[in-house]
């Protein structure tokens, strides 16, 4: 639900939060944050330890009120993620023993806010991957050369990886060697793909695609990569069925 926010006061926020876990709330959660928030969390553990960073609760005003997650200390180079909306993130790992997190807001319009949990991983451990929306994990033991598999509800398919293994990483420690897949529904197309390669096929492919189809995927990456999309093959009813590509300097359409 979004709010007014006008007449909400500001509150301190912020600060250096330290211990083996705890959690980091946006002012005045859950009943709405200020105007003009600017918050910083500084979480810190001891050399050798990395942190992992929980989102349970994500609601905030869409592209306007924003938090952002840093791998080390709050500066361009070490930014990881910015979160606004309401989709909750995957567990985000720190490379180090430092995690940061920025909150800032506009003027107007207010939601819930959100609220994070962190804690403390030893550096042979990979930390919860996390559970998928209409999936199910199977595995609890998270540490170097373990694996977890994934698997998705009735009515739903598995896109991505259905295994993960927990691999030692050069100079990060350890860290599962794909990212988490998801389940989409059956019949369904589109859906969020993350990681550093995937393939996307029409409904059906290689057969034909359905009539009246309405499709869209995001491909998301870190901060600052490009990714790369490359055709394999291409068949449409010409003038009749179009794939439009966004995020280049200029939609395209195809």
């Amino acid at each position: 639900m979004m709010l007014s926010r006008l007449s909400l006061p500001a509150e301190s926020c912020g600060g250096v939060v330290q211990g083996l876990n705890g959690t980091i709330e946006s002012p005045g959660f859950p009943h709405g944050y200020p105007n003009y928030a600017n918050c910083t969390w500084l979480i810190i553990t001891g050399e050798r330890n990395r942190i992992q960073l929980t989102f349970v609760t994500l609601a905030l005003e869409e592209d306007f009120d924003i938090v952002s997650v840093y791998d080390g200390q709050p500066s361009p180079g070490n930014l990881k993620m910015r979160l606004s909306g309401f989709m909750l993130p995957s567990p985000i790992v720190s490379s180090g023993s430092i995690l940061a997190l920025w909150f800032t807001t506009d003027f107007a319009v207010s939601a819930q806010g959100f609220k994070a949990v962190y804690e403390v991983l030893p550096s042979h451990t990979c930390g919860t991957p996390g559970l998928i929306p209409n999936g199910v994990i199977h595995g609890s033991r998270y540490n170097m050369g373990d694996k977890i598999r994934y698997s998705c509800e009735s009515g739903f398919v598995l896109e991505g990886h259905s295994i993960l293994t927990c691999i030692v990483s050069p100079g990060s420690g350890a860290q599962w060697d794909f990212p988490s897949p998801f389940c989409r529904a059956e019949g369904a197309c589109g859906g969020t793909l993350r990681g550093t390669a995937g393939s996307i096929t029409s409904p059906g492919f290689p057969a034909e695609y359905d009539n009246n189809l309405d499709c869209t995927w995001s491909i998301l990456s870190e901060p600052g990569d490009t990714i790369a999309l490359v055709f394999n093959d291409f068949l449409l009813e010409d003038k009749y069925d179009f794939l439009e590509i966004s995020g280049t300097e200029a939609p395209s359409i195809w």
